[in-house]
């Protein structure tokens, strides 16, 4: 590994002030202090999803992510040439939560190649933020990053988030360069009846955080046949406060009345709907479940589904699941849809 030591540094640096910033503790950065916490305001003002317990959420994740013991562990395995990464890679990012792309991002620049970023004009100011950060903790980063929101040219590889929809465009412009496209996936979680009610509880975090709108936000729960829903419903109740969110109550109430006049049976705790369906993709304010026979079938299904799937929740008995509690914290190495970022990086 051969990481730019300055890139390291300026990395570390910046995870360094986010902890110090999210754990409200006496900072040497002031001034940045001051300017990240107008950013906060001004990123909810610009999107009523980005409230600041969740964009802090997004920053403390980050923060505890970014130390040299952990960026170094991450990228151990590869090597990493300064002599020879030199690509310019078109970033287009999401906005449906809070720093989404700062993945690819840091993945483009440890690396030693320069960024083109497409910024969402939901998620317009939390990066620049931390742009204006790095670069005045180095300022030789400046060659390496330019953000934008107008279309992108001369560049060697493109990172693209999107939708279904979406992903279709990306594919026509995009398809004749080297290419990561990331698509609509879910996340589920599987219960087996014998979750303690401190798990229940952790899975209405994985429910309920950045209000259900990441591809690692549990979408739909799996239940067998004798499962009580009321016992998830008491254990998740004190997230009630999720519908004091005017955008998620609008969805909330929208989704009742669409599935009332419908005539769908739902069960409702009056801040989130369950509805039994076989779908993955559930709507704001909404969890779908659906009741399973046996766990080697159902492994069996998810195995062959697994393209559609971002995070399986649930206990050793679930193939390739992750602990209750844990989708909104993935390690470094945990990349979008599976794809090394790294690796591709390297191979160009």
């Amino acid at each position: 590994m051969e990481v730019q030591p300055n890139i390291l540094g300026a990395f570390t640096k910046l995870g360094s002030f986010l902890r110090e910033f999210c754990e409200d503790s006496v900072s040497q950065n002031h001034h940045w202090s001051k300017a990240l916490e107008k950013a906060i305001i001004k990123a909810g003002q610009q999107n009523g999803w980005f409230t600041k317990n969740n964009v802090l959420e997004a920053l403390n994740s980050w923060g505890t992510l970014l130390t040299k013991i952990n960026l170094e562990a991450w990228l151990s395995p590869y090597h990493i040439s300064k002599d020879f990464n030199n690509k310019t890679i078109a970033i287009i990012m999401a906005g449906n939560i809070p720093l989404v792309g700062f993945h690819d991002f840091l993945a483009v620049l440890i690396t030693g190649n320069r960024v083109i970023g497409k910024l969402s004009s939901n998620d317009a100011v939390l990066l620049p933020f931390l742009v204006t950060y790095l670069l005045d903790t180095e300022p030789l980063l400046k060659k390496k990053i330019h953000l934008t929101q107008e279309k992108l040219e001369r560049f060697d590889a493109v990172i693209a988030t999107g939708s279904n929809n979406t992903s279709r465009y990306f594919d026509y412009y995009f398809g004749k360069y080297p290419n990561i496209i990331r698509r609509n996936r879910n996340s589920i979680a599987v219960l087996t009846g014998n979750e303690s009610i401190e798990e229940l509880k952790l899975l209405g975090n994985d429910v309920f955080q950045y209000f259900g709108l990441g591809c690692r936000s549990v979408s739909k729960i799996f239940i067998p046949k004798n499962f009580e829903l009321k016992h998830f419903f008491e254990a998740i109740f004190e997230f009630q406060d999720v519908a004091n969110n005017h955008k998620y109550a609008n969805n909330y109430d929208y989704n009742k009345a669409v599935f009332l006049m419908s005539e769908f049976k739902i069960l409702d705790n009056n801040f989130l709907l369950l509805k039994e369906d076989k779908s993955y993709a559930s709507p704001i304010g909404t969890l779908y479940y659906e009741y399973y026979d046996t766990m080697d079938s159902l492994n069996m299904r998810l195995k062959s589904e697994a393209s559609e799937l971002q995070c399986i929740v649930g206990n050793s008995a679930v193939s390739n699941s992750i602990p209750f509690g844990t989708t909104q914290t993935p390690d470094l190495t945990d990349y979008a849809d599976g794809v090394d970022t790294i690796q591709f990086l390297l191979n160009l």
